[in-house]
């Protein structure tokens, strides 16, 4: 391989993986998520490559519990994690398109101070939007950068890793492959919230391991229903009283709650339970949130003498 192109005369020793080691340090960190579980050894054949390329960077692994091929949950929750990552490489892989035509690309944000490594499927894009939007971005069409492979299934450990650890060890974005416009790269599909005669229709974006169930619907769109902090809650054929609350013990026992989460978003939620499973949704679900008559309380179930009844209507 060209000494000057895989490093400009920077190289030394080549590693285990084939791959030239490059003598240099931009990206201390890569913050790595994917589908790929931790039953296999996916996740730790991916690491072994940064590290053979990029000793000194090291890998924060997000999640790796990613439903298979759930490109839309993943890229919810690499969105999640953007505002909180350290500035870096972030490697993702859900890539159900493996081996096809798809792109695979990086993308530089923040001025150069993260690059997005990763399918062009739609898994990167809610996250770049999260931290500000592109600036160039490349896709990754120069085999120099990656490792030779008996097959092409397994871009996380052929493509991506290496690209990450090269970009770590100070290789610029465009030595890796032919730049392409930001504007370009295919967009996540994320639902919107939408105001209707019957109430503000909603989607669940994600149940976390709580049971907790984040909708796809902003505070100020809550409020727009003038519903003070009393509301029904359709799912289905089923409408259920809610109150809104600022922490889940607020919530009346076995009752349901309607809470501004940590990421900014309208969670329905249950004291010490699963909203979840009350609820029988999971993502992508349905929900209609209206307001809740004036007088209309919150019921909660309670067990007397190993019966359950409903207490009366609560009064606040």
């Amino acid at each position: 391989m060209d000494g000057a192109r895989r490093g400009r005369g920077r190289h030394g020793a080549l590693t285990p993986t084939g791959c030239r080691l490059i003598v240099g340090r931009r990206y201390d960190t890569i913050s790595f998520l994917s589908d790929y579980g931790i039953d296999d050894e996916f996740v730790g054949v991916v690491h072994s490559v940064v590290r053979s390329i990029a000793p000194h960077a090291h890998v924060v692994d997000i999640t790796h519990g990613i439903a298979a091929h759930d490109v839309r949950a993943g890229g919810l929750a690499l969105a999640r994690a953007s505002g909180y990552l350290c500035p870096g490489v972030v490697l993702a892989v859900v890539d159900p398109g493996v081996g096809t035509d798809r792109r695979a690309v990086a993308v530089e944000v923040g001025d150069g101070e993260s690059v997005l490594v990763g399918p062009d499927n739609g898994l990167l894009a809610p996250a770049v939007a999260m931290v500000g939007g592109a600036g160039r971005a490349v896709s990754l069409t120069d085999t120099a950068w990656h490792l030779q492979a008996p097959g092409s299934t397994f871009d996380g450990r052929d493509v991506f890793a290496p690209v990450s650890a090269h970009l770590a060890t100070g290789v610029d974005l465009a030595e890796l492959g032919d730049l392409i416009e930001p504007a370009g790269l295919l967009p996540g599909v994320l639902p919107v919230a939408a105001v209707e005669s019957d109430g503000l229709h909603a989607e669940v974006l994600w149940v976390d391991r709580f049971g907790n169930v984040q909708l796809n619907v902003d505070p100020t769109e809550l409020d727009g229903l003038g519903a003070g902090d009393r509301f029904r809650v359709r799912v289905a054929d089923r409408v259920l009283p809610a109150r809104r609350v600022s922490a889940y013990d607020d919530v009346p026992t076995g009752g349901l709650g309607v809470l501004v989460d940590s990421l900014g978003l309208v969670s329905l939620v249950a004291a010490r339970a699963s909203a979840a499973a009350d609820l029988a949704i999971g993502e992508g679900g349905a929900v209609v949130l209206t307001a809740a008559d004036p007088d209309e309380g919150v019921s909660t179930r309670v067990t007397i003498g190993g019966r359950t009844a409903a207490d009366e209507s609560e009064e606040t």
